[in-house]
C-alpha cells in the first residue's frame, strides 16, 4: 500500500445530521479536532475520514451528485486505503498535522437520507475516525502520510 494520499476536500458543521460544508483549509486543534466544527471536542471521534473512492462507489449506485461532505465527512481522500488503515496507526497532513486512528467504521443509529435512496451507505464500513495529535492548518491538496503503522 502507497503510504500517501491527498487531501481532496475540507468539510465542518455547526450542527449534527446534515451535510458538512466544504472549505478550502481548517485548523486542528490538538485533542480537539477541527475548529468550528460539531463533532470537535475531547474524545475520539474528533476528526472523521472518508475516501473519494468510496463516495465513487454510491455514486454509481444510483447518486451522481454526491458530493464530498455528504456523508458528514471532515476529510475527503484520495489515493489512501482508508478501510485497511489500523486503529493507533498514525498520519500526517501536510507540514505538520498528526492524527491517530482512533475508529475504523461506525454504527449508523437512524438510516440516512442515503441508505433510504440507494439501500447502503459506505460511511459504517469505509469511513474512519481519529483523534488530533498535533494540530495545525490543513488545505485542500495537502499530502497525507502514514508515519507510523500498528500492527
Amino acid at each position: 500500500m502507497d503510504p500517501r494520499g491527498k487531501v481532496v476536500a475540507i468539510s465542518i458543521s455547526k450542527k449534527k445530521g446534515i451535510p458538512k460544508t466544504n472549505v478550502k483549509s481548517a485548523k486542528l486543534i490538538e485533542e480537539y479536532g477541527i475548529e468550528g466544527d460539531i463533532h470537535a471536542g475531547n474524545w475520539h471521534r474528533q476528526v472523521s475520514f472518508l475516501a473519494l473512492e468510496s463516495i465513487d462507489k454510491m455514486r454509481k449506485k444510483g447518486l451522481p451528485s454526491l458530493r464530498p461532505g455528504a456523508f458528514a465527512e471532515n476529510i475527503t481522500t484520495e489515493f489512501l486505503e482508508l478501510p485497511e488503515l489500523q486503529i493507533g496507526t498514525r498520519i500526517k497532513i501536510g507540514n505538520e498535522v498528526q492524527l491517530e486512528i482512533t475508529q475504523i467504521g461506525k454504527e449508523c443509529h437512524s438510516k440516512c437520507a442515503i441508505f433510504v435512496k440507494v439501500g447502503d451507505c459506505v460511511m459504517p464500513r469505509e469511513g474512519i475516525f481519529a483523534k488530533v495529535i498535533r494540530g495545525g492548518e490543513i488545505f485542500v491538496g495537502d499530502i497525507i502520510e502514514i508515519i507510523r503503522d500498528y500492527q
